[in-house]
């Protein structure tokens, strides 16, 4: 059930992350008058939350430094209220999806009732993306509902996610650091895609180096390797409740109806590889784990 769990990131964070990556997505916040790419994407991701303060979305989002956040936030608040992003971001995304896939309206009804389900039967307690965005699954239009309930199932994922890296002691530099290290994400820009700074990264890499998980020349140790699997196992394991509710078969039809919208998403060179949120090429090993 866990390698189902890691297959259903596998086809849902594609279908989440043409909100990151297609050129209209992007504008999203300069369509509504915010400063750039950056204050779009802290309004947008926490929007589910209401007007969040900073400290609350940089403790929700984990691996952001809390001065990036808190350039956007709650600065963002004074332009344009949660709902209206919310709106904004889910009508982008289904173009998106529909400039992709033209017939995506009716691939989503059937990949939709399989994806309630499993939200509706989700459990909440300290997953608060997830909740918050589990509330918006209402949508009219078909495809705004496939990609809210797969942004649903994401971020299940990244609460649990978080909780892990909590558990193993990681704060949100270090657990990037680790990434980097692991060769999980881009080196040459994953600090600044995250706003940390160099005095902030070299903390956070002689502190790990004191836990024997890198090297003096910022390589991943074996032990950090290892940990860095525990991680994502224990993220799996972690997730796969969400599968529960669906039988054996059901899930199966599930992930292959979702693997075809996929290799769309793939073949329209949408997502750049390598990418920051460590969603691996099709080319490679499919049971590369989830980075941060």
């Amino acid at each position: 059930m866990e390698l189902r769990a890691r297959s259903l990131w596998l086809l849902t964070e594609p279908l989440h992350a043409v909100t990151y990556f297609d050129e209209e997505c992007r504008g999203l916040g300069k369509a509504l008058g915010l400063k750039g790419f950056w204050m779009g994407y802290f309004a947008s991701r926490t929007a589910p939350l209401g007007a969040v303060e900073p400290s609350l979305a940089t403790a929700v989002l984990g691996v952001f430094a809390p001065g990036m956040v808190a350039r956007a936030l709650p600065a963002a608040w004074s332009t344009v209220s949660p709902a209206h992003v919310l709106d904004e971001r889910a009508r982008r995304a289904a173009d998106a999806l529909r400039r992709i896939h033209p017939g995506l309206d009716t691939t989503a009804a059937g990949l939709s009732g399989p994806l309630l389900t499993v939200v509706e039967n989700a459990p909440t307690l300290a997953r608060p993306l997830f909740a918050a965005n589990r509330a918006l699954c209402d949508h009219a239009d078909p495809v705004e509902r496939l990609w809210q309930l797969s942004t649903a199932v994401r971020e299940f994922r990244g609460d649990a996610h978080l909780a892990v890296l909590a558990g193993e002691e990681l704060d949100g530099c270090e657990a990037l650091v680790l990434a980097v290290a692991a060769g999980r994400v881009p080196k040459d820009t994953m600090r600044q895609d995250r706003g940390w700074s160099e005095e902030d990264w070299a903390a956070a890499a002689d502190r790990l180096r004191s836990r024997g998980l890198v090297d003096e020349r910022g390589d991943a140790t074996d032990r950090g390797r290892r940990e860095r699997t525990r991680i994502e196992e224990e993220t799996d394991r972690l997730t796969e409740q969400l599968l529960r509710p669906l039988t054996g078969p059901g899930t199966d039809r599930l992930l292959e109806g979702l693997e075809d919208v996929v290799r769309r998403i793939l073949a329209a060179d949408v997502l750049p590889f390598p990418n920051p949120i460590g969603l691996p090429h099709p080319d490679e090993d499919r049971s590369r784990d989830q980075s941060d």
